[in-house]
């Protein structure tokens, strides 16, 4: 390396010296919304969550096939894949009703039952 210290050129017109500083001035820009973006993450937690999320996929013993579903899953992605999923969630929760009330139902008719019919050991006897 030389033992000279750095210095500009000789000559720089005008424009140059304009051109350096919209430069500049939109770096600064860019950076400024950078960083208002960068709090806002912060602000709102949303740096944290994603920190423990990867740092749980990091420290999982065996890495899944597929990272993206992995933090869909830790993220709780609260929205389904498709459209077809969330009815199918829906038909499962009526099916799930229907089914509750049909055990119901054959608990009373049981019990009706064995009101109306003599016990097993009695129809044996005759």
């Amino acid at each position: 390396m030389s033992s000279e210290a750095w210095s500009p050129p000789a000559r720089v017109s005008g424009a140059s010296y304009a051109a350096v500083a919209v430069t500049m001035a939109h770096y600064k820009a860019a950076d400024s919304k950078r960083e208002q973006f960068r709090r806002y993450l912060e602000k709102s937690g949303v740096l944290d969550t994603l920190t423990k999320v990867l740092v749980a996929l990091y420290e999982e013993p065996e890495k899944p096939t597929s990272a993206l579903d992995f933090l869909k899953h830790h993220l709780g992605a609260a929205t389904p894949e498709n459209p077809e999923i969330e009815l199918l969630r829906l038909e499962l929760a009526e099916m799930k009703e229907k089914y509750e009330a049909t055990v119901e139902e054959n608990k009373k008719l049981k019990a009706k039952l064995v009101q109306y019919e003599p016990p097993q050991e009695e129809k044996r006897a005759e």
